[in-house]
């Protein structure tokens, strides 16, 4: 019986393996994935914290897959406590990856026959913010919604509070990247080395058929979680950079995007893209099987 599909690829984000419950559940769905055949092994971001050796635990998990296996971080991958996350992203984890066998495909892209995959762990830049909750960007940039920062004293934060909508100072939340994450340059900065990265890597498959672009943030909009509470719009701002989006869709032969990060499935449509999130996160483990055409 002849296949309908020239490759499958099996594929997961946001296993969290350095979180002791994540873990639990993520090494039940690493035993399913190693049973499910496939060609070729993605992890899309957030496979584990940079810290310690859980991050090699988990590759370690999947050492019995005989195909290609493809890495891209997450933003997890660069919290630190002390160290440079530049450097880790740039330097020390490619080098950790590659070393266990696994393709770090941010640096080197994929391509199989009709096929090419090209990585990124995306970012973000403030685009994906609602403007009509009318929250100043020096929030966004510190990572603290109003009503967070004055709970915990940032003076210069809440000074000229007059600025800010009354509703929005009774929001609370806190994205943790703004703790542990250490990247030396502003975010918009970050993302525009990241665009300018991705561009060259689809650049270089102008001649490939079919592109699948991995990457652990959004770059749609359209792939937003429906409106819900102030505190998880404002977070929203954190969920990834619209620009990426727009790189992407200058290539008129990628044609599917697969994401992670917001720990909540969607399909969908964004131009002649497929737009997929894989919605694995702390508490429910899922993954994908993709049959490439």
């Amino acid at each position: 019986m002849l296949r309908s599909y020239w490759m499958r690829i099996l594929i997961t984000a946001d296993l969290h393996y350095n979180n002791p419950r994540s873990r639990r559940l993520a090494d039940e769905l690493i035993d399913e994935m190693r049973s499910t055949p496939a060609e070729v092994l993605l992890l899309i971001g957030d496979t584990a914290a940079s810290a310690g050796d859980d991050l090699e635990r988990c590759l370690s998990r999947f050492e019995g897959f005989a195909g290609p296996k493809l890495f891209v971080a997450g933003n997890h991958e660069l919290w630190t406590r002390g160290e440079d996350s530049y450097r880790l992203w740039k330097e020390e984890l490619p080098r950790r990856v590659k070393e266990r066998g696994w393709r770090w495909l941010e640096e080197e892209p994929f391509v199989a026959g009709r096929w090419g995959i090209v990585g990124s762990v995306g970012w973000y830049d403030y685009s994906f913010a609602y403007e009509s909750m009318g929250i100043p960007r020096r929030f966004y940039e510190r990572k603290i919604s109003p009503g967070a920062a004055a709970v915990v004293g940032m003076a210069d934060l809440v000074e000229g509070f007059d600025d800010v909508p009354e509703p929005m100072k009774q929001v609370y939340a806190r994205w943790n990247d703004g703790k542990f994450v250490k990247l030396g340059r502003s975010d918009e900065q970050f993302v525009v080395e990241l665009e300018e990265k991705l561009e060259r890597q689809l650049a270089g498959l102008k001649g490939v058929g079919s592109v699948l672009v991995a990457m652990h943030h959004l770059p749609f909009r359209e792939m937003l979680p429906p409106p819900h509470t102030a505190q998880w719009d404002f977070v929203k701002a954190f969920l990834g950079a619209a620009r990426l989006g727009e790189t992407i869709l200058k290539h008129e032969n990628v044609k599917m995007v697969i994401c992670g990060h917001t720990h909540l499935p969607m399909e969908g449509q964004v131009g002649g893209v497929r737009a997929i999130n894989i919605g694995s996160g702390y508490r429910v483990k899922r993954y994908r099987v993709i049959e490439l055409g």
